[in-house]
């Protein structure tokens, strides 16, 4: 536990005010790719704390142990509902997120933090660069977020 009694959680208000901040002093542009970059830094390193870097998980066990450690269980972060590959692109399916918090219906926000921790997260495992894009938001229609990612030619 990082604080003794106030433990290791703050409130989604308080992270959309960071982001939001964030934004009115960098742009959006430049606070997009910070927080993505932050997020994959976090990603890496929960994979790293969890033990399966570059390790041979099926899709639904990595999903699985993704979800415990992002979603209610873990950081709360966001749900991973499911996560599927059709040929050299991972789609990874999430709920919740922080980033789409509070977010008016029809809302452009991006998720650009927990995009950045799920590709974070999936170039820890499976040791390949990957190339990242929140591509369908509930925000506007999706059932989910989707986060798209492309594996980067060596």
């Amino acid at each position: 536990m990082l604080r003794q009694r106030l433990g290791d959680f703050c409130s989604v208000v308080c992270m959309k005010a960071i982001i939001t901040g964030i934004e009115e002093t960098l742009g959006e542009r430049a606070t997009a790719i910070t927080l993505t970059a932050a997020g994959r830094v976090r990603g890496k390193a929960l994979i790293a704390e969890l033990g399966i870097s570059e390790t041979d998980l099926s899709l639904d066990d990595l999903a699985s142990q993704l979800d415990r450690a992002l979603g209610r269980d873990g950081t709360r972060l966001c749900i991973i509902d499911k996560i599927e590959r059709a040929g050299n692109v991972i789609k990874v399916y999430t709920l919740e997120t922080v980033c789409s918090a509070g977010e008016p219906e029809g809302s452009n926000r991006k998720c650009t933090y927990t995009l950045g921790a799920v590709w974070g997260a999936l170039e820890q495992i499976l040791g390949k660069h990957l190339q990242g894009k929140h591509t369908e938001s509930v925000l506007r229609g999706g059932s989910h977020d989707i986060f798209v990612f492309t594996a980067i030619p060596s």
